[in-house]
């Protein structure tokens, strides 16, 4: 007999899926639908493609995302109530569209095995110079912290070292930690990694998988430290303390029984904390960060040690990959596949939190799942699949670090080496319709003159991507598609919107990051307009079924650092 949870999930889906199955254009009493832009006509796809862009509309995105962020799904949260209920709905939504189920054991959802961990009030981090009165920092206001071992408590009192950046890159000829015994110690560290304009060196301007928060916990774990405190600066991060805050706030997650080390203290300061440490030690912080950007930087003990009691609950759960199947029609090439993906995770209730404490993640990432389920629908409608098989993947705990994609890219339905194309939508924002789009990473593929000839058809400019410094590449659920070998990028527009100048775009863009991205004001909102949602959703539609259609599968291009990962897979030592 199901549970109690899912008696209600699938009553609440079944419920919202006739809704949106119904005409949506009057759903919203309070503004008028905007007709979509013309479906343009793409050379060298069949009608059947033609058919399946024709049939996406956006007011079914509109709905979609307005089911998806009420506070009835209570943010989406990853192993909370509201995140079951998500993957419910779309595994629902999936199998109203005829769609094969590609989950385990012939369902629509693959679990993913997690350890939850929610640091506790009364947690706490105290950082003591030599020389100097200790520092005694406030949870949430001046630090964040999480005690990855998951225990329930844990003391530590150790030395500090100053780390730079923190990064071992053999390519780059860059090692944070050479000549420095860092075992036991706590380390702090920057985010980011060294400034450079040279593409040769950290890829320039932008931002490689180094400067990633995430790389930083795991490589000092492999190191053997105790912990690792991050400082954050607005401009490295590319977010203020309010996202680093919301986000570390309630339960985070990891995978569970991986084997990895695991940092007993993983935390972030505020800058000021940093730069009243350093000047407690001596020091110069601003000094400190120059210094740690230039070759020859060596890392060093600081007067100064850190002491801490993490208090957890934690707990093993359960969380699900959503997957679906639009099987090919090519008796040959239908054991090869293209790849969707959209993360339906948000951050759930935060508790402790003053005021409304649902983050609802309409924008993210409610409209990235509303364009994924439309061109499921779309392309479950066409009247001939394409030759090689669809996956759809709404893929959860993308919010804990990718978590949810990771695991899928290391359990695939197929082998990684027969996936042609990962494409994914995160983020997509509903303002209108777009003149331009952002393919960040679509270039290191073979298959990028194929795009741009798309990009042209539409009528969209690609642009690079506007905020390289922010490493997007390295921050949505294609990145783990990568990992994999595969060929894989996220699809987003620019910022330049008909009607608008760029500016304009980029006012909106930055206004989003400043009051809603990972905050409870991430709302649905009436006055959205999701045109270009569903200019996105026919532009993936037409990428998609030509990378489904085409002899060759899709490749890195020869010397790309995720070329080598394919080649393993191909040749079966991956």
């Amino acid at each position: 007999m199901p549970s109690r949870l899912s008696s209600i999930a699938l009553t609440v889906a079944l419920a919202a899926g006739l809704l949106v199955s119904q005409t949506t254009h009057t759903s919203d009493t309070s503004r008028t639908a905007k007709p979509d832009p013309v479906v343009p006509q793409v050379s060298g796809l069949p009608s059947s493609a033609e058919q399946a862009m024709a049939a996406v509309d956006s007011e079914r995105i509109r709905a979609q995302v307005r089911f998806l962020s009420s506070d009835l799904l209570e943010g989406r949260g990853t192993g909370q109530r509201g995140g079951e209920i998500a993957a419910e709905y779309i595994a629902t939504q999936f199998a109203l569209y005829g769609l094969k189920p590609a989950g385990d054991n012939g369902t629509f959802q693959q679990k993913v095995p997690l350890q939850g961990i929610a640091t506790q009030d009364g947690t706490t981090l105290t950082l003591l110079p030599n020389n100097g009165a200790p520092q005694e920092l406030k949870y949430r206001d001046d630090f964040v912290a999480m005690d990855n071992s998951g225990k329930p408590r844990n003391d530590i009192d150790a030395g500090l070292l100053w780390m730079g950046y923190g990064i071992d890159a053999p390519e780059f000829n860059w090692n944070d930690y050479r000549d420095v015994d860092v075992r036991g110690k706590v380390l702090l560290m920057l985010v980011n990694e060294p400034p450079s304009d040279d593409p040769k060196f950290f890829a320039g301007k932008a931002l490689t998988y180094y400067g990633r928060w995430t790389y930083k916990f795991e490589e000092a774990a492999r190191q053997g430290a105790a912990g690792v405190i991050l400082i954050h600066k607005t401009d490295m991060a590319s977010y203020g303390w309010n996202v680093v805050r919301n986000s570390w706030s309630g339960e985070r997650s990891l995978l569970r029984d991986t084997g990895t080390p695991k940092l007993a203290l993983a935390a972030w300061i505020q800058y000021d904390v940093a730069r009243k440490l350093a000047q407690s030690c001596g020091m110069n912080l601003d000094e400190m960060i120059a210094a740690a950007g230039k070759r020859g930087f060596k890392a060093r003990p600081l007067p100064a040690r850190a002491k801490a009691t993490l208090l957890s609950k934690v707990r093993n759960f359960d969380s699900s990959n959503v997957v679906a199947k639009l099987p090919g029609s090519d008796p040959t090439l239908r054991d090869e596949a293209v790849l969707y993906s959209a993360h339906y995770d948000h951050l759930g209730i935060v508790p402790g939190m003053p005021g409304h404490n649902i983050y609802n993640g309409a924008q993210d990432n409610a409209t990235g799942v509303g364009i994924l389920l439309e061109i499921a629908r779309a392309f479950a409608a066409a009247k001939q699949p394409p030759k090689r098989t669809i996956y759809f993947a709404s893929v959860t705990a993308e919010e804990q670090g990718l978590l949810g994609s990771e695991y899928l890219g290391k359990h695939l339905p197929v082998p990684a080496q027969d996936i042609s194309l990962a494409l994914n939508y995160d983020d997509v924002p509903p303002l209108g319709v777009p003149e331009e789009v952002n393919v960040a990473g679509a270039e290191r593929t073979t298959y990028y003159p194929a795009v741009q000839r798309m990009a042209r058809q539409f009528g969209l400019a690609i642009v690079p991507d506007a905020r390289p410094e922010a490493g997007h590449y390295f921050r949505s659920d294609h990145f783990s598609f990568a990992r994999a070998g595969i060929p894989a990028f996220s699809i987003d527009e620019g910022d330049k919107y008909r009607g608008h100048d760029r500016e304009w775009g980029t006012e909106q863009a930055e206004d989003y990051v400043a009051h809603r991205y990972h905050q409870p004001s991430d709302e649905y909102r009436p006055s959205m307009d999701f045109r270009g949602d569903a200019v996105m959703a026919r532009f993936g539609i037409a990428l998609g079924w030509e990378a489904a259609s085409q002899t060759a599968l899709v490749e890195w291009q020869q010397g790309d650092e995720f070329a080598r990962i394919r080649a393993s897979s191909q040749a079966g030592t991956h």
